[in-house]
């Protein structure tokens, strides 16, 4: 089968085409990578901090070492600039060292780093008086070449270590979900060359594939349900249209041959209407089975039970009687309402030796339509098999096609209600169809 296309561009449908495995090991070291490299910079910042606090600490102990020398007035050791606290020198050794800015922060007691001619240099202060009295600041600088080549030696090695660390964890997730997604390789192989009717096998431990197995063998079951019902209804189906079409073809040859037999024809119109019921129920029952139907709406059943026993052929020696104590609506579609009350109806007379009772009776949020007869009644036993398809306990009882209960139930079902035979209060048999009022 060919896969669907998949949208958003070409690198969401690369990744799309890419296996679980190779889905998960990717994202597992894309975030690994980061992740050290996160580490990485917290470290790198550690180290120079370090590196400069070090520093930081040898300049102000040599600064701290020449502020004798200012405060009595002899020479100064080499490296060391004495200035005012505006930068201005002092010490007869040049131009001031820094700006003033940089002088202020000095000043302050903080370090600062000044871009220099032989690149940057590190610059820490002392205060000391000098021998008149005046404040001065001993300034004391090193240069931090071989400070920054340590730090981008150790940044270097840092991404090389994250490179390496998110290699090694993104190979350990492609092993480890490589065993993990084993028994999932072993259940899709055993699945595809699953026999009909047979069933996965349900793992010991109560875990995520375990509940995967129940889950497919009940789909599976679904499945087979479904193929077995269809088979079914295929061969049944094909069975009860041969009947009335091979005696449709016979009366026709007969009637082709003798013109003037009237008989012959009108044999010919019973079994082309009842090869016509027969479609009819087959497709109302397709289209429910498919759940195609319509939404739902008010409908009268008091005033749908009159038109459906209006609609019955006249036939003297069964009376049909309603009762019906107010008005009341189903949720359902008109349609819906006459198929079903056509063939509770019509089955009811067909077995029913003189008389229908029809009832309608309001159940709070349901309504329930009672139909009665006289009739032999039904086994106890067959009570729930006369809903399947083309079941007829009694084949001499009528023409009917056996589907006519079957949809019944399905339309009913499909509207949330129910349907079943109990025993009629006058022998026969009691068909109770409950529908949700609407």
């Amino acid at each position: 089968m060919t896969p669907a296309p998949v949208r958003g561009g070409p690198v969401r449908g690369w990744w799309a085409r890419r296996s679980l495995r190779t889905r998960i090991t990717l994202v597992v070291g894309v975030v690994a990578l980061v992740a050290l490299l996160v580490v990485g910079r917290v470290a790198g910042g550690l180290l120079v901090g370090a590196v400069l606090e070090s520093g930081d600490q040898a300049l102000t102990e040599r600064a701290a070492a020449a502020s004798g020398a200012v405060a009595g007035g002899t020479a100064l050791p080499v490296g060391v600039r004495v200035v005012d606290l505006a930068g201005e020198p002092v010490d007869g050794r040049g131009p001031r060292p820094v700006d003033a800015e940089a002088i202020r922060a000095l000043a302050a007691g903080r370090p600062v780093t000044v871009a220099g001619p032989l690149g940057a240099q590190r610059w820490v202060a002392v205060p000391v008086p000098a021998p008149d009295g005046s404040p001065r600041l001993v300034l004391a600088a090193r240069d931090l070449v071989g400070a920054a080549a340590l730090v981008a030696d150790a940044a270097r090695a840092l991404v090389v270590a994250a490179l390496l660390g998110a290699l090694g964890v993104a190979l350990a997730t492609w092993v480890a979900t490589r065993v993990a997604l084993r028994p999932v390789d072993r259940m899709r192989a055993a699945a595809a060359s699953l026999p009909p009717g047979e069933r996965l096998p349900v793992p010991p431990a109560r875990d995520e594939l375990a509940a995967l197995a129940v889950e497919i063998n009940a789909l599976l079951a679904r499945r087979d349900d479904a193929v077995s019902r269809l088979e079914r209804f295929t061969d049944e189906a094909a069975h009860e249209l041969r009947s009335p079409i091979t005696a449709l073809r016979a009366q026709a040859d007969v009637a082709v041959a003798h013109p003037d037999q009237a008989p012959a024809w009108d044999a010919v119109a019973r079994e082309a209407e009842r090869l016509s019921g027969l479609v009819g129920d087959l497709l109302a029952l397709a289209r429910a089975d498919a759940g195609d139907r319509v939404p739902a709406r008010p409908v009268d059943l008091v005033d749908a039970v009159g038109d459906a026993l209006a609609r019955l052929p006249e036939e003297p020696e069964v009376a049909v009687t309603l009762w019906a104590p107010i008005p009341v609506a189903v949720a359902a579609t008109p349609a819906e309402v006459g198929i079903v009350l056509d063939n509770v109806l019509a089955n009811a007379r067909r077995h029913a030796a003189t008389v229908v009772h029809v009832a309608v009776v309001p159940a709070g949020r349901w309504v329930r339509l009672l139909v009665d007869d006289d009739g032999p009644g039904i086994p106890p036993e067959e009570r729930e098999r006369v809903f399947d398809r083309f079941t007829r306990l009694r084949p001499d009882a009528g023409a009917g096609s056996g589907l006519g209960l079957a949809l019944v139930a399905r339309l009913v079902a499909g509207r949330g209600g129910t349907t079943r035979a109990t025993t009629s209060p006058d022998g026969g048999t009691r068909l109770v169809v409950r529908w949700p009022a609407g």
